[in-house]
């Protein structure tokens, strides 16, 4: 992974941000579960389980910042972007695999690169065709494979890495299903409470159930809050049904951060950022593109009126708040 480039991709957004957290939201906005899958005729076709990465390798990361300066560290895990039948989980040794997820770390994680100290690792994460959302995604087999993955990961970040800096992690759709997981399992421990700064879990899920389950996950009400949870689905206003969509969902306006209905004018956003998906460079910047509300109805911020709508290989990929949805169809206009 070129450290540099994404060193200069955080210094132009960089200068954009009010404060860390707000624009980790603006950028970070909603690709869909798929987004960015390979086509199935460069994966191999047989069904075999790749070996477990070794995190003692470096080759086992997208991403290890080469020289962890800033006060903070990122654990960061990427999206589905496999979606073949065979094998159920993703080859972290493929070629075309492992420069889709490293494209992630520019048109996502390097928003935190300029503040922060990023970590990503590669997992066999669970293809999108095992995907059923109709039982018990965490108890999936294939989806325990690659949070096995990430489990071990963030003990050998922890361990080796962090050096005891107060971290953020940060996910979207599978990637932040893995960290809720890893949130459930070992985030009772006081110490690491105290250190989470906070988990953008965006693109899945969060409900009163795993609030109440899990005291240690705690909602995010306020900008300033630490060690909570933010998290948000994003929809077009006419869009029926998600699979990452679940009843009672917790959900807050990364623009205003309410919880209610609330809307927040397009004058909160900061802006949109374009990202060219072939060379990963930035292609424009757009100020102040949409506001938005939280829906009740459906516990997702939208923006209220559809411009068009395109298919995923020829959308320009770049995250834009409350926009891109999880069906990755819609684009809106400004309000």
């Amino acid at each position: 992974m070129n450290y540099q480039h994404i060193k200069k991709l955080g210094m132009y957004k960089q200068a954009m941000k009010r404060h860390l957290i707000l624009l980790s939201l603006i950028l970070m906005a909603l690709m869909c579960w798929g987004c960015g899958t390979i086509p199935q005729s460069t994966i191999d076709p047989g069904g075999k389980i790749s070996q477990a990465p070794d995190y003692q390798k470096a080759s086992s990361w997208v991403i290890q910042t080469p020289t962890p300066d800033n006060p903070i560290d990122v654990f960061y895990v990427y999206p589905t972007i496999y979606a073949d039948d065979s094998p159920a989980n993703m080859d972290i040794n493929n070629a075309v695999l492992r420069r889709a997820a490293e494209n992630l770390i520019d048109t996502q994680a390097s928003v935190y690169s300029e503040s922060a100290n990023v970590f990503a690792p590669y997992y066999r994460q669970m293809s999108f065709a095992k995907l059923d959302p109709e039982k018990d995604m965490y108890k999936n087999q294939y989806f325990l494979i690659g949070y096995s993955d990430v489990s071990r990961a963030f003990d050998y970040f922890l361990k080796n890495l962090n050096q005891g800096r107060p971290f953020i992690l940060a996910g979207h759709s599978q990637g932040s299903m893995v960290l809720i997981q890893l949130m459930r399992e070992q985030f009772k421990r006081p110490g690491l409470q105290n250190q989470l700064v906070a988990a953008y879990l965006i693109g899945y899920s969060i409900t009163p159930e795993d609030f109440a389950a899990y005291p240690w996950m705690k909602p995010a009400t306020l900008a300033t809050d630490t060690g909570v949870i933010i998290s948000f689905n994003t929809q077009a206003p006419r869009a029926t049904g998600s699979p990452v969509l679940l009843p009672g969902a917790f959900c807050i306006n990364p623009l205003n951060w309410a919880t209610d209905e609330t809307p927040a004018d397009k004058l909160l956003n900061l802006g949109t950022v374009f990202f060219n998906t072939t060379t990963g460079h930035i292609e424009r910047e757009m100020p102040h593109y949409a506001g938005a509300r939280v829906d009740k109805k459906k516990q997702v911020p939208w923006s209220p009126s559809c411009l068009k709508s395109w298919t995923l290989a020829r959308s320009p990929r770049g995250y834009i708040i409350n926009l891109i949805t999880h069906s990755g169809i819609a684009t809106l206009r400004q309000m």
